[in-house]
């Protein structure tokens, strides 16, 4: 697994994060290739540069300039080790920057999303690819000018951007868009032949091992003198994440683990009847704490996204930490992913995007995230390789605050919830019966509160509406939104707004970026 706390003392593919929020889809992507790696920030890397020899090195993308006098600064003498080095967008900016060339602003090229690249085939990490294809970008600043010795060897935007670049001597490329992105094709492949053909990197990681891993870690942190377990209470929301970790934290706690289900009010139709059989399913002892009063009378007042998480997460925190001492424990579990720290902003120096639930609470007892630095393809196949069912490692992610982040632009109400959580069952099992709901990695059903007249019957009448958005992702660090086909979106709005409180539906296919994969 790669962490930047790995245990592994002579990594051979070192990352280094220049506050990008795709830094941690490089590692999830070598990782996928079967390679291990390890992702440090520019200081960490100084460091680690002294006591070992990467065979090659990776520098991330990042929001900044590399004119800007704060921008992220990797160790200048990686361009003297003789290691294969590319960098990617501010990487590769960064190169350019410090070697000679000349990085200017694209205000007339900027390239956000999809975008067409022309690829100089003959060098070597193009090899065997089109000559054309699509990438993912995402920058506002290009290479004007190469530094002394180096070549083109990608172009955008009909041959105005340079979107490669090498110099065989300083065994130096550079890549303005992400390879790293599931979006651009080929860029598994990109990636594979700088790390084979360039550093003649060794693959060395598999799943099993990263099961392993955590244990061994959950071990460390929690096995007394005596040999036992000290006890633990594990945030429990059924989902893929919390049911995979529980499963492999389990043989080690046995009775001492206990998996807390806080009903907040904010759950899905018949959810909690799922949330039980997972628990099921891992192993696991179940305790659900009903407290939906609680959370809608605290939510009864805001209406801006960032103030509903952040509420959320405050009583979150109060009913774990209550419940862990009636329980005893010694120890809050979490089963946080890579993505919710980055878009916490708290990996590196990625930019704060949502407030994540489960993230940064400083509990008054040890807190554990053992899947930290993992991506939500790399669970659900763990959960496989642990025996889980398709219910577990297929089903659909689902925000920690539940339907109160699906009530877009006014507070929550008890009255507001159970219209979403209709029209949410609705739309779902209209979609399965199209047997498309399993083609979608996210669905999100919310419910927007600014009223629009509509006719219900023979007169005027105001309602709500629905927005329906479904995205295709591996990752979630970036999504496509998916096109639900015509015939489905007629079928989904003529049931939906059969609803007395709604008179229209809504269809968002925007991608992420620009957008986020919920509404709020």
């Amino acid at each position: 697994m790669d962490t930047k706390e790995s245990s592994m003392e002579q990594p051979e593919i070192l990352i280094i994060d220049l506050g990008s929020q795709y830094t941690l889809v490089i590692g999830r992507t070598i990782r996928e290739l079967g390679y291990r790696t390890i992702i440090v920030s520019p200081p960490r890397a100084r460091t680690l540069l002294k006591t070992c020899k990467p065979k090659v090195i990776i520098l991330s993308g990042g929001s900044a300039s590399v004119y800007e006098q704060d921008a992220p600064q990797p160790p200048e003498e990686i361009l003297t080790l003789g290691i294969p080095i590319l960098g990617i967008c501010y990487g590769m900016q960064w190169l350019a920057f410090k070697l000679g060339g000349r990085v200017t602003p694209s205000r007339e090229h900027k390239e956000y999303g999809e975008t067409f690249v022309r690829f100089e085939v003959q060098d070597l990490i193009f090899k065997k690819m089109a000559q054309e294809g699509t990438v993912w970008a995402s920058h506002g600043d290009s290479v004007a000018e190469l530094p002394p010795g180096f070549r083109p060897i990608a172009w955008s935007n009909k041959g105005k951007i340079i979107a490669g670049m090498v110099s065989y001597k300083r065994k130096i490329w550079g890549l303005q868009f992400h390879p790293e992105v599931t979006h651009t094709a080929g860029g598994k492949s990109i990636l594979e032949r700088f790390l084979q053909k360039a550093g003649s990197c060794s693959k060395n990681w598999q799943p099993a091992d990263v099961i392993e891993e955590i244990r061994a870690e959950l071990r460390q942190a929690v096995i007394g003198h005596d040999g036992q377990a000290k006890k633990a209470i594990l945030g429990f929301s059924g989902g893929v994440d919390s049911t995979t970790l529980a499963t492999i934290a389990q043989p080690i706690f046995s009775s001492n683990l206990l998996a807390i289900c806080i009903n907040a009010g904010n759950l899905r139709q018949n959810e909690l009847e799922q949330i039980r059989a997972n628990a099921r399913s891992a192993g696991v002892q179940l305790k659900v704490v009903n407290a939906a009063k609680r959370f809608t009378k605290a939510l009864s007042k805001a209406t801006h996204s960032e103030h509903k998480r952040r509420i959320f997460r405050r009583l979150y925190k109060k009913i774990l930490e209550q419940e862990a001492k009636k329980f005893s424990a010694e120890f809050i579990i979490q089963g946080s992913l890579a993505t919710d720290i980055i878009e916490s902003g708290a990996a590196g120096e990625s930019a704060l995007i949502k407030s994540h639930h489960n993230i940064g609470l400083n509990f008054s007892i040890q807190e554990l995230h053992p899947l930290r630095r993992l991506f939500k393809y790399e669970i659900r196949d763990l959960a496989r390789q642990l025996g889980l069912p398709a219910a577990v490692s297929e089903r659909q992610p689902f925000p920690g605050p539940g339907l109160f982040v699906r009530i877009v632009g006014k507070p929550v109400t008890a009255k507001r919830l159970a219209i979403v959580r209709w029209a949410d069952n609705i739309v779902t099992e209209i979609l399965k019966q199209f047997n498309i709901y399993d083609q979608i990695s996210q669905l999100v059903v919310a419910l927007e509160c600014n009223r629009t007249v509509g006719i219900k019957g023979d007169g005027r009448s105001y309602g709500y509406t629905i927005m329906v958005r479904g995205v295709l992702t591996a990752d979630f660090m970036t999504v496509r939104g998916f096109q639900i086909p015509e015939h489905v979106r007629r079928e989904i709005t003529s049931a939906v707004t059969k609803h007395p409180q709604i008179v229209r539906v809504h269809y968002d296919e925007t991608n992420k970026p620009p957008a986020t994969t919920e509404a709020e």
